[in-house]
């Protein structure tokens, strides 16, 4: 059963940021907000966490996960950020914009692209994850809390599609997400935010002089 921690979304209070460190040290996953939508996350440097993600989100190991650093020259230290890519990213962040860069070898393998040594990085926009980021001193896990079709349908949530009564993502409510991960994650963050079906601008930095936007999200890119 998850442990429920509310924190102003403003101001975080501090005593609840250390409970819930203290928590992600030892190992522990969370549902928490970011200024996209809710994520489930976890220390990077814990290998038994980052494992209990990939199993809950049912992700091989073949597939990347992004993480959170607190700004970009934080995100200099987990990445090799060429001065092309600095330019690019440094009015960006902190936003909405994953970006795909090689990585550097304090990345743990287990988050890595295996075949490309590349990573996910963001910057969130979001006082709560700032707070978590900076008390814990990592990089924090950031994998989007969606729900499989199955799942959806186990929950009967109802909207109406063409021709038939079927269900959607957009359909769920914030309590009926807390309720569906309330058994499967140690922590749950709440900050009182509205739940978020806007993901994030996702952009290919390997090539710093070409880069490419893989997936339009919430953040828009003038120049590219």
């Amino acid at each position: 059963m998850a442990t429920i921690h509310q924190l102003h979304p403003d101001n975080p209070q501090a005593r609840t940021i250390a409970q819930i460190v203290d928590a992600l040290r030892d190992g522990a996953i969370m549902l928490y907000p970011t200024d996209t939508v809710f994520a489930i996350g976890c220390d990077l440097m814990s290998k038994s966490a980052v494992e209990s993600v990939r199993k809950l989100k049912q992700m091989s190991n073949d597939k990347p996960l992004t993480f959170l650093c607190s700004s970009l020259s934080n995100i200099a230290e987990y990445a090799n950020v060429s001065n092309a890519n600095y330019r690019t990213m440094k009015s960006l962040v902190p936003g909405p914009f994953t970006f795909i860069l090689p990585a550097t070898k304090l990345v743990p393998k287990l988050v890595l692209n295996p075949k490309r040594k590349t990573t996910g990085i963001r910057v969130p926009n979001h006082m709560v994850s700032q707070a978590l980021i900076e008390a814990l001193g990592n990089p924090v896990i950031s994998t989007s809390a969606n729900l499989k079709e199955d799942v959806l349908d186990s929950l009967e949530l109802d909207y109406q599609g063409k021709g038939s009564k079927q269900r959607h993502v957009s359909t769920l409510s914030k309590i009926e997400l807390f309720d569906y991960f309330y058994k499967l994650v140690d922590l749950i963050v709440d900050d009182g935010s509205e739940l978020s079906y806007e993901v994030s601008t996702i952009i290919d930095l390997t090539d710093d002089l070409n880069p490419q936007i893989l997936r339009q999200g919430l953040g828009e890119v003038p120049f590219l």
